[in-house]
């Protein structure tokens, strides 16, 4: 992935925000009459949405300390993601929005049309014992699937940044706020920060309305260590050598190599050579 070369123009956050609870979330059967892109929140959901509103205008206005700052939203075409964002809005001005974009890329994963309750059950135990990530459910997506689109999405959005199509004041800290579903959100943070399949499938979902805070550190790499614990970072699923990666990334400067990351190189192999001199030996076979 290639980063924007003006790093005064970098979002301070991004921040990546579930659907609040919706009818699906309640109940199955939902998804047998209504299709999944129009299922509405609860009004426990819309209750959880304008929380979060206070809460992220909380976090971004540093508890009303920090003057200039603007957000811009990304937010799923689906009837609950659009929903949440109407009610996260309340808690923001005018003047604070610089723009929405509806982006199709992080929309829930395809589970098919109509979904019959009892097959859909049966379905989802499969994909239990075959894998989260691969399992592709019939006539929808695997999570590979929506990684690789999520990952076409993050392409676009350093371009969006890279060119300033953003319109992104250098005096304003600037927030992105996506606000998606849990595994669109997973996926996400997958390829940002280059998590392996066997480290997704330990990944927790997002409570309804919980969120994400990826925040820029000094030295311009982003990490979800500045803002969260490493009580909640563990809860959601992030080994020991994940968190400490956070860690490091909290004070790493744009482009350095964490060494120390096991799955950037060494979880990949046993044993390497202990010089280029006998590199290959002990093989049991040699080309004529």
């Amino acid at each position: 992935m290639v980063h924007p070369q003006h790093s005064s123009l970098l979002p301070k956050r991004i921040i990546l925000v579930r659907h609040g609870e919706s009818e699906g979330n309640l109940s199955e059967s939902a998804y047998t009459t209504t299709p999944d892109n129009k299922i509405p929140l609860t009004p426990q959901g819309i209750a959880q949405a304008r929380l979060a509103g206070h809460q992220l205008r909380s976090l971004i206005s540093g508890g009303g300390s920090a003057a200039d700052w603007r957000v811009y939203f990304y937010v799923s075409p689906y009837e609950r993601t659009r929903s949440t964002l109407r009610e996260i809005g309340r808690s923001f001005s005018r003047g604070r929005v610089i723009g929405v974009r509806e982006e199709c890329r992080i929309r829930e994963q395809d589970f098919g049309n109509f979904q019959v309750e009892e097959r859909m059950r049966v379905v989802k135990e499969a994909r239990e014992r075959f894998g989260r990530f691969f399992f592709r459910f019939p006539e929808g997506e695997s999570a590979a699937d929506v990684f690789d689109r999520v990952s076409s999405f993050l392409e676009s959005l350093w371009r969006d940044i890279d060119m300033n199509r953003l319109h992104i004041d250098p005096s304003h800290d600037l927030n992105l706020i996506i606000i998606s579903h849990g595994l669109a959100s997973r996926v996400f943070l997958m390829k940002w920060f280059k998590w392996t399949v066997e480290q997704f499938e330990h990944l927790n979902n997002l409570e309804n309305c919980e969120f994400r805070v990826m925040q820029l550190g000094d030295g311009g790499e982003y990490s979800l260590a500045i803002h969260h614990t490493e009580e909640e970072l563990r809860k959601w699923g992030l080994s020991s050598e994940m968190i400490a990666d956070q860690k490091w990334r909290a004070d790493a400067r744009r482009g350095e190599w964490n060494e120390h990351c096991p799955w950037y190189l060494d979880a990949f192999f046993d044993v390497f050579a202990e010089s280029d001199d006998n590199a290959g030996e002990g093989d049991d076979y040699a080309c004529a």
